[in-house]
């Protein structure tokens, strides 16, 4: 390792570390070390914060009479096509470990749904690009499955993949609204009951949720969906799929 290092990269034998000493290739000086990050900070009052949300989604199932199935916790995830090594090698004792390249990924994002009954809903998929020529090949494997599960496959529309108004409205489009409608009929509601039946629909305080666009175009399309805001920074602990799904899911890449 030391003639590798040597050949390559001589200048680092002559770097000063803040002490005062030099680059020593030694096991006493690097170890194999796992890259962090900063940890999500929560408000200083987050139990108040969370508190007050418990009560709000209590109260809208209380007066509105929402049952488990028509309750419904929405998140996104990136998802990388071929995740790497999360350890590298790093100088003894320092506690923040960065990781070159780590976050220049190839990926989409994933967006699952679950409702409070725990059926888990068909996914969307949003990959970066303008046409359905960024999305998996019909001949791609499990492709008609998915399909046929009503999984949503779609190009942002941008130069990114990440999710965006015109995703939002085809999520509740083709799979939040479809599902409660067909929620409704598996309660054996009639066809009157169906159309004054409210829903909830819970979705992280993201900006493009939150935007007046988005929000008029719910009351306008879809007024008996009633979505509840998880507060800010607090997704690790009232955002129900970040803390039992996509956050272990993440940890086992």
């Amino acid at each position: 390792m030391i003639a590798v290092i040597t050949e390559r990269a001589p200048q680092l034998f002559d770097h000063e570390l803040g002490d005062g000493t030099r680059f020593r290739c030694t096991e006493s000086f690097w170890s194999l070390r796992t890259g962090t990050r900063t940890a999500q900070k929560h408000p200083a009052n987050w139990k108040d914060i969370v508190e007050a949300a418990f009560l709000r989604e209590a109260s809208c199932i209380r007066d509105y009479n929402i049952p488990a199935a028509l309750r419904v916790n929405t998140d996104q995830t990136q998802s990388v096509y071929a995740p790497g090594t999360k350890t590298t090698w790093n100088e003894k004792g320092v506690k923040q470990v960065d990781i070159s390249g780590k976050d220049d990924k190839r990926a989409f994002t994933l967006v699952p749904s679950i409702s409070a009954s725990g059926e888990v809903l068909p996914m969307q998929a949003i990959y970066k690009g303008y046409t359905t020529q960024s999305c998996p090949s019909p001949h791609t494997p499990a492709y008609i499955e998915a399909q046929k599960l009503g999984f949503s496959l779609e190009p942002s529309g941008t130069e990114t993949y990440w999710s965006t108004l015109e995703t939002m409205k085809n999520l509740v489009n083709k799979i939040i609204a479809p599902y409660f409608e067909a929620s409704k009929a598996k309660l054996g509601m009639s066809e009157e009951e169906k159309k004054h039946q409210h829903s909830i629909w819970k979705i992280d305080c993201w900006s493009v949720h939150r935007s007046d666009e988005f929000l008029t175009w719910m009351k306008r399309h879809h007024p008996n969906i009633i979505i509840l805001f998880v507060p800010g920074n607090c997704t690790s602990v009232f955002q129900p799929l970040d803390h039992q799904a996509v956050r272990p899911s993440r940890s086992r890449c």
